[in-house]
């Protein structure tokens, strides 16, 4: 009879390298994210093999030798820096005799760890359920049995069908209520879009800054630390640029390397914030070795939630730590700057900073003179529902002339709408 072992503190990390870039994680970013989760260390196992052991993941050998630093170590959990299959996790855990956790259960942990708001409590419960759900096949045989004999028998449903359809209808639950935040989300998008105010939202790998710079802009004190995921929930801040120009500021959660589907899945709503964006501050540690590979996978993320294609600044972020290295801006291939240098913890380069996301925001507004006939009052209400109207008059032959400062998306939106009928509308370019 197999039980799951309840776990503990006292972890043994398991790290194979792989030449393959699909199973290939960092060794130095997992044991940060084992000291995330609160985790007491007591030995790292490494290994080679040119591709993961069906039964094991490891091959047999060092499974056994894993299994025996475990009873030496009398570690409560093992940890994989890599996601294993059900059967991989379940025979694993039946040898060596103690909880076996992959990298995704590692991640959720911690998600739950962070967690603090209503919504973000029921994000990470969601994205756990989803990961459970594989794992009940074949991982407690107990909940297998079925009663019988005379007078014992049921109407048929094992436990383990029983813990299914429990399963999904939990998940079914949290989606719903998911669903109503998000469009609780988008109205107060729609909020900011007609009141004119642009968003800018933070976004990058995890522990490069993102909360410290979001409170050194907005003199807020959002909760920062030393360590992964430091904070999950998302958080906004009005504040104004340069006088005469405000925005709305957005706090988003860390990304990762290989981020578990699940994540990506249940933290819809708030990577939505990203996605409506008008432009992305991409916050990059400029201190990381391994800050390339971070950029790319953050990429990686923005293409998986559709928001590749948004202005994105780039912020090299704790310029401190590197000697000879000051505050700078760095103009990208159109002309535009695409690049700034800076420090949040000291607050060298912010200047630099908020006077180009205003420079970026200047350029992606079109002042505009249109002229509307009666028949495009659909047209004239729609601007109205922007707020982007700043003048209008009405002519003797019933046309309006509009005057109109407008988003660049809320624009290609329109033209895409009216299938380019309001662009032969345009008198002028204001400007």
């Amino acid at each position: 009879m197999f039980e799951r072992h309840s776990g503990g503190e006292n972890a043994i990390l398991v790290h194979i390298e792989f030449p393959d870039t699909h199973n290939k994680e960092d060794k130095d970013e997992f044991v940060d994210l084992a000291v995330s989760a609160g985790l007491q260390i007591k030995d790292i196992v490494g290994g080679s093999r040119s591709t993961p052991h069906p039964r094991y993941f490891i091959g047999t050998g060092k499974a056994d030798e894993i299994a025996q630093i475990v009873k030496d170590k009398s570690a409560d959990v093992v940890l994989f820096n890599h996601r294993l299959s059900p059967a991989q996790e379940r025979n694993l855990e039946r040898l060596v005799e103690c909880r076996v956790i992959d990298r995704t259960g590692l991640i959720l942990d911690i998600f739950a760890q962070r967690a603090h708001t209503h919504e973000g409590k029921l994000q990470v419960e969601l994205a756990q359920l989803n990961h459970l759900s594989t794992r009940l096949v074949r991982g407690w045989t107990h909940l297998e049995r079925q009663k019988g004999g005379i007078g014992l028998r049921g109407p048929g449903e094992t436990q383990l069908e029983t813990d299914r359809r429990l399963l999904r209808d939990r998940i079914k639950n949290i989606r719903k209520r998911l669903d109503k935040v998000e469009k609780q989300r988008e109205q107060s998008r729609r909020s900011r879009k007609r009141g004119s105010i642009p968003t800018v939202a933070l976004v990058g790998y995890t522990n490069a800054g993102k909360s410290t710079l979001f409170n050194r802009i907005t003199e807020s004190d959002v909760y920062a630390a030393d360590q992964l995921f430091a904070t999950l929930d998302p958080t906004h801040r009005k504040i104004s640029l340069v006088p005469g120009q405000e925005i709305i500021l957005s706090d988003t959660v860390g990304f990762i390397r290989h981020l578990p589907h699940d994540l990506v899945a249940a933290f819809k709503a708030t990577l939505q914030e990203s996605r409506q964006a008008d432009i992305l501050l991409h916050l990059i540690d400029a201190s990381d070795e391994r800050r390339d590979d971070n950029i790319e996978q953050v990429y990686d993320v923005l293409e998986q939630i559709g928001a590749r294609n948004i202005k994105t600044i780039e912020v090299f972020n704790k310029i401190d730590r590197i000697e000879q290295l000051g505050a700078k801006v760095e103009p990208g291939v159109d002309g535009s700057a695409d690049r700034v240098w800076c420090s949040a913890q000291t607050g060298e380069g912010m200047d630099l900073l908020r006077q180009t996301i205003s420079h970026q925001l200047d350029i992606q507004w079109q002042h505009l003179k249109l002229k509307l006939l009666p028949q495009d009052l659909g047209i004239r209400s729609e601007l109205y529902n922007l707020n982007v109207i700043e003048s209008e008059t009405v002519s003797d032959d019933a046309s309006i002339s509009l005057e109109i400062n407008i988003n660049q998306a809320d624009w290609r939106r329109l033209c895409r709408q009216t299938e380019g009928r309001i662009e032969a509308m345009v008198i002028d370019s204001a400007e």
